[in-house]
């Protein structure tokens, strides 16, 4: 391992330490305060951005402004206290955030002192952001309205060879049935939201029925339910949470529009959130020449990119090597695909020509 790699690798293991998730906020300003002062000791310049609570870190090489923005996310979902002690086995770093997403802080923290330690034109610019997990609108959507960039790479998904310019976008509803309470034992005297519930989760299913091997298409999570409150009671109220991704073949109003007809309960959007799609760029293209053997891809998830379509700017979604094991109690990086995506990323910087 050579020692641009080796330096990430132990910088991603002090940042596994920090428990940053939503609802440890004292842990998860640590873990920023860590990151500032380890940018302060190498010289690096930098702006603590914060919005709602959640902190971003901004460095850009002149104010408001980069050739190449990268993006990568501090906070971590929940863990046993376990996974916040880092290790290393058979070629992997194992620990909560180890490929989703702290090795990419220190990724981009270190390119960031590589790019110092060369002088000269400095194309780099890095956000860094505490919110990824909870929606990214506190973070990368806020702190994206104080960025200009060519390009923006997201550090959060794809592979050394893979880099994804299409995700699918996000619709998020609550639907609730209102009933009638009444005893258990005389429910002919009530009405059953429940029931109610489940005929309207009928209906909306009924319009999500492709099937297509890849499952490039529109789907349906109904991911949480809940309605009663004791067995002999007909409950008057029951909710669902819904989550719907779609692609670039959807058109989203008519997707809602669709979902409000079907049902006869109550329809509250919750969230929503745009297609990403990495667009046409001269420094994309640049990306492809300098890194051989690269291919472009697309994701089912939704990551912070999808605000850089948001404000127009192009981009993408590149990283390291984790089999998929983000938000598993067994998470790990393959420290090999660190060392390429590093090389490569090296590369495609050092090809940037100055303006």
């Amino acid at each position: 391992m050579d020692a641009l790699t080796r330096e990430i690798v132990e910088l991603t293991k002090a940042l596994i330490r920090f428990p940053s998730t939503a609802a440890d906020p004292g842990a998860r300003k640590a873990c920023a305060d860590h990151i500032a002062a380890t940018l302060d000791a190498w010289g690096i310049g930098f702006e603590r951005l914060e919005h709602e609570g959640v902190e971003s870190i901004l460095a850009l090489p002149e104010p408001g402004r980069c050739r190449v923005l990268l993006m990568a996310h501090y906070d971590v979902v929940a863990a046993p206290a376990a996974l916040f002690e880092p290790r290393e086995e058979d070629g992997k770093l194992f620990g909560r955030g180890a490929i989703d997403d702290k090795y990419a802080v220190a990724l981009a923290m270190a390119l960031l002192k590589r790019q110092k330690g060369q002088g000269g034109a400095m194309p780099l610019g890095v956000l860094l952001t505490g919110d990824e997990e909870t929606g990214g609108r506190n973070g990368a959507r806020h702190a994206l309205q104080h960025v200009q960039a060519e390009l923006g790479i997201a550090l959060d998904g794809g592979s050394p060879r893979t880099l994804v310019t299409l995700q699918k976008g996000v619709i998020r509803f609550r639907l609730t049935a209102r009933g009638k309470a009444a005893h258990g034992a005389r429910p002919w005297m009530g009405g059953n939201a429940i029931e109610a519930l489940m005929a309207d989760l009928a209906r909306v299913r009924a319009l999500f029925t492709d099937d297509a091997p890849d499952h490039w298409h529109k789907t349906l999570n109904i991911g949480v339910i809940q309605g009663g409150t004791v067995v002999n009671m007909v409950p008057a109220e029951a909710w669902a949470l819904l989550d719907i991704r779609h692609t670039e073949r959807e058109d989203p109003e008519a997707l809602k529009a669709a979902v409000r007809a079907a049902v006869r309960g109550e329809l509250e959007l919750t969230n929503q959130s745009v297609q990403f799609n990495g667009g046409d760029s001269p420094l994309l293209d640049l990306l492809d020449a300098s890194v051989p053997g690269l291919e472009r891809g697309r994701s089912h998830g939704a990551t912070d990119a999808r605000f850089l379509s948001e404000r127009g700017i192009p981009g993408a979604v590149w990283g390291a090597r984790g089999d998929g094991t983000q938000h598993t109690a067994g998470e790990y990086l393959h420290l090999d695909s660190l060392e390429e995506l590093t090389a490569s990323m090296a590369r495609f910087l050092d090809s940037v020509p100055a303006k």
